[in-house]
């Protein structure tokens, strides 16, 4: 049995990656998911170092720490989300033309 926001967006339950627009697939959640994790990766890390200067009266140490932990964990999460996306549209698997 179908519920009533499902109806009215288009949903028909079908997650397995077949749907065609309007329906989620596995691979938009975990893109999703990805992205989010990438976006907060920055203000936890920045937050758990003005959090330790804070406790331990460090200055900006941990901070700038925090900064540093923060922007490599968001780049390494998009050169993953990268492979992923690439994985499955195939670019970059075929050789360039040379004519």
């Amino acid at each position: 049995m179908k519920n009533h926001l499902d109806e009215r967006n288009g949903l028909d339950g079908n997650l397995d990656g077949r749907g065609g627009s309007g329906r989620l697939s596995r691979r938009g959640a975990r893109a999703y998911q990805m992205a989010m994790e990438a976006v907060f990766s920055i203000p936890i890390a920045i937050g758990l170092g003005y959090w330790a200067d804070s406790t331990w009266g460090t200055g900006p140490i941990f901070l700038l720490v925090g900064v540093v932990l923060g922007f490599s964990a968001f780049v390494l999460r998009l050169l993953r989300m990268r492979a992923l996306v690439e994985d499955d549209t195939g670019e970059g698997s075929e050789e360039p033309d040379r004519g």
